[in-house]
């Protein structure tokens, strides 16, 4: 589940998006190839014309860097967003995407699959991509398929608990101290619902496909799995997905922490956060910027723990991220041009589009949410240093969040589906005291292994 509505509104350079092209020159064609030396790529998910600011640093950026090269030209693609999947799929099928491509983790087996990814292992290296061995494993696995890497990261993202800071204080709690474990987050939903004027201390998902992505970040935080290795059975029907239906129904009519109202998609539970009407629910970190960009609340009244587990923070959680691949018919020229273009515009700290810190405070744009999780090593402490020195907003409120560096899990294969099925589980747990978790898991395993088995 990508975080849509949040990525379309944010005014971050990090969220910019445009979609994939069929006017794209792909590599090979008489305009991508390289003459006398020089070459010419182009590149999509550039920012659209609606973002003028955007576009200025982009462009800015883009000119930097072929002064940097004065061999490689750059040709920008700024249609929006970044990825419709039915131009996407289009695109795949007709071999007329950009030469360097912007892509989901998730849509790795469909580019591979239709035979439009070229194997970049080869030009992965210090000179190209001169951070590529602090670059998180996690981060890499997703690109890679049977030895071979297919394509360089973007953005990273892993789900955790945003908390409101000034629910947390109103109800006695230190928020500099969220909750670790779901006995954790029961105890503090308590004090906080305690305050009424219709405030609940926690929330969760349960209609738009949202209450299955949710249901997903939950089980990875037990421990447990959606589906088997091989991709073919449903894996959640065991004492790790009860617990996560148990939880919720727990909080819901044993604890009373949840109000009254519940089927919430994505959105809801970001209005009753930024009107100071919930204490805190799971999210990545971007949910912030949305809230403060679009309705009206401020950086210091939120801050983040890791998702809560069984017995201290999750064994794993949700996460997901974005990267840009490259077309097969690339010539070798122009592979290595767009892995020195992509390292140069989202990899480098200190500059362009991700991580020049300075020019986007001085900008009014958001320093200091702790995205995109991408590094380790001095890499990820010169991000922290300069994040820090940058900052718009409290770096230290994220410090639980950070700190427990919980890993992520990638999303399932056929998401969006099993997501659809888990949706009717979490609505139930929610909506009906008496409703049997244990027949709504095995349900929606036999509805689950039917998408997998037609897949």
């Amino acid at each position: 589940m990508r975080r849509s509505a949040a990525l379309l509104i944010t005014a971050t350079a990090l969220s910019l998006t445009a979609a994939c092209s069929s006017s794209a020159s792909p590599g090979g064609s008489a305009t991508g190839g390289a003459d006398n030396g020089k070459v010419t790529i182009s590149i999509d998910c550039a920012p659209p014309s609606s973002r003028p600011t955007q576009v200025q640093q982009w462009n800015d950026d883009i000119a930097a860097f072929e002064k940097l090269h004065p061999n490689i030209t750059v040709k920008s693609i700024d249609t929006f967003p970044c990825e419709t999947p039915e131009l996407f799929t289009a695109a795949l099928r007709g071999g007329t995407e950009a030469n360097v491509f912007y892509t989901y983790f998730t849509d790795r087996q469909q580019v591979l699959d239709a035979g439009q990814a070229a194997d970049i292992t080869s030009y992965v290296t210090a000179d190209t991509l001169p951070v590529k061995d602090d670059i998180l494993s996690s981060v890499w696995a997703p690109l890679q398929a049977g030895g071979k890497t297919y394509g360089i990261p973007r953005e990273n993202y892993t789900m955790g608990m945003i908390i409101n800071r000034k629910l947390f204080q109103q109800a006695g709690l230190n928020p500099d101290q969220p909750p670790q474990t779901w006995a954790d987050v029961e105890t503090d939903a308590k004090k906080i619902a305690a305050l009424g004027n219709g405030v609940a201390g926690y929330g969760d998902y349960s209609a738009g496909n949202n209450g299955g992505w949710h249901f997903t970040a939950e089980m990875y935080a037990q421990g447990g799995k959606m589906v088997s290795d091989d991709g073919k059975k449903a894996a959640f029907n065991n004492a790790q997905g009860l617990a996560v239906l148990q939880n919720l129904q727990k909080l819901r009519y044993t604890d009373n922490v949840m109000g009254s109202t519940q089927l919430y998609k994505w959105g809801d539970l970001q209005k009753q956060m930024a009107a100071g009407k919930l204490g805190m629910y799971i999210a990545a970190p971007d949910d912030i910027t949305y809230m403060v960009q679009s309705l009206g609340a401020k950086y210091a009244d939120y801050g983040m723990g890791p998702m809560p587990g069984d017995s201290g923070p999750g064994v794993g959680t949700l996460g997901g991220g974005d990267d840009y691949m490259f077309n097969v018919k690339d010539t070798p020229a122009q592979i290595k041009a767009g892995i020195q273009l992509v390292s140069y515009l989202w990899l480098t700290e200190g500059q362009g589009q991700q991580f020049n810190y300075s020019r986007s405070k001085a900008a009014g744009q958001a320093v200091g949410i702790p995205e995109p999780q991408l590094f380790q090593g001095s890499t990820a402490a010169k991000d922290t240093q300069l994040k820090t020195a940058n900052a718009t907003m409290s770096v230290a409120a994220f410090t639980p969040y950070v700190g427990a560096n919980v890993p992520g899990v990638t999303e399932p294969a056929n998401a969006q589906a099993i997501y659809k099925i888990l949706d009717n589980a979490m609505a139930s747990v929610l909506t009906d005291p008496h409703a049997d978790a244990q027949k709504l898991l095995t349900t929606a395993e036999t509805q689950v292994n039917q998408v997998l088995a037609n897949a």
